[in-house]
Parts: structure tokens; C-alpha cells; sequence
């Protein structure tokens, strides 16, 4: 499965100034933003949670194959059962979640049913995530950025408030189409900045380049 974006981004932009001992992704796909986060901190706990079977596979592959193999682990399971059978709590919890809209519609009815089955809707992932975060954990999560004034009121009911949020466009000319979101359950004024990704095609601007350079041999 190709590396994307939002991935790259959200497992450069997590924080780790509060030095986290357990992390939790979830929906980690083929475990990038886990390893991200295990080649970027010293916390002992990696978990990860994948639902796709094709997914949690490459996942565990991809866990055994680095460096970090002791620390990172993949349970296939829905984040519902996961969060209803595991009382231990995260200090960051991260996800770049599968999110469903009727804007994505496809036109092909079985692709959509799945794609809306996998789906994790936001009210589900946040009331989880409230469940899951240790007190003075972080959330770092990416979406839809016409999504963040619903994501932001469903946040708030789950006890969970903005710490930083950056809103990210592909190019200066167009509009905001991502938005990095860190909640926790303390409330303080939320940091809001902006990252543009290319100046150009293929032409990275100097701030995209200094959060992602780590993970890119390109760069």
C-alpha cells in the first residue's frame, strides 16, 4: 500500500514534548505513523490496531522488519471490542482516521459499502479515545478540514478540548483541505497555525521539509 500524506504528516506533527511512555494508533493501516512514532520517541509501548486483514498483515510484517520490533505490536480488531476489552491507558494516542462522506461516493455500490463499513464515524472514535487517554495524554488525529467545527463540538461532549490545530493546503492558491488536531482533557488557548505543502510541483516548502525530512530519503 502507497505511503500517504496525511500519514507522513500526522506521525511528524504528533508532539512528544510530554515524553509518552504508552502509544496507541489507531486505524494504523500498514503501521507507518507507528513506526514514525517509534523511530521518533523512547516510549516503550507501541500499539496499533487494524481491522483490514490485508492491512494488519503488511502491519505486523512491516513492525517484525524494523528496528523497533520489541516495542511495536498490531491487534486486528474493531476499535469498538478494543476499546471495551483493554483497561490500560495511552499517553499519545494518534489516528489518521478512515473517515466515510457522501462526497466520496464512487458510483460503484459495493465499493462504497465497504468503504462506509470500515468507516469509523467520530463520535465513536472520540468517546474511545476519552475512554483510552491517560489525564494528561494527547490526541493527535488529521481530517477533512470542512469537518473541524463538528469534529471540535464532538470533541468537547467527550471531554476532549483543542491544544494546537495546523491547517494544511496543497499550494498557496488553494483552499485548506487537511486539518492536524491535538486534544487532551485540559483546557488552554489552542495554538492555530497554517502549513503549506508545495510552493510548487515537486517544489516543498522549507516548513513541510522540516517536519517530514526524517522520513523521506528523498528529502
Amino acid at each position: 500500500m502507497k505511503v500517504g500524506t496525511d500519514g507522513v504528516l500526522l506521525g511528524a506533527w504528533a508532539s512528544l514534548v510530554h515524553q509518552p511512555n504508552s502509544i496507541l494508533d489507531i486505524g494504523a493501516g500498514t503501521g507507518l505513523i507507528a513506526l514514525q512514532l517509534a523511530q521518533r520517541s523512547t516510549a516503550e509501548t507501541i500499539d496499533a490496531i487494524e481491522l483490514d486483514e490485508n492491512a494488519y498483515e503488511q502491519c505486523v510484517a512491516n513492525f517484525e522488519g524494523s528496528p523497533w520490533a520489541d516495542r511495536l505490536f498490531c491487534y486486528h480488531a474493531g476499535f469498538d471490542e478494543f476499546v471495551d476489552e483493554i483497561e490500560d491507558r495511552y499517553d499519545l494516542i494518534v489516528s489518521n482516521p478512515p473517515f466515510y462522506s457522501e462526497e466520496m461516493a464512487s458510483g460503484d455500490s459495493l465499493r462504497d459499502q465497504a468503504r462506509q463499513s470500515s468507516s469509523l464515524p467520530f463520535d465513536e472514535l472520540l468517546k474511545g479515545v476519552s475512554k483510552l487517554l491517560s489525564e494528561r495524554g494527547l490526541f493527535s488525529v488529521i481530517i477533512p478540514y470542512k469537518e473541524e467545527q463538528r469534529f471540535l463540538e464532538l470533541a468537547a461532549t467527550s471531554g476532549l478540548h483543542p491544544i494546537r490545530i495546523t491547517r494544511v493546503k496543497g499550494n498557496p492558491k488553494v483552499e485548506f483541505k487537511r486539518g492536524l488536531m491535538e486534544l487532551g482533557f485540559q483546557e488552554v488557548e489552542t495554538y492555530i497555525d497554517e502549513l503549506v505543502i508545495e510552493e510548487g510541483r515537486h517544489q516543498y516548502t522549507k516548513e513541510y521539509i522540516r517536519l517530514t525530512e526524517a522520513f523521506y530519503l528523498k528529502m
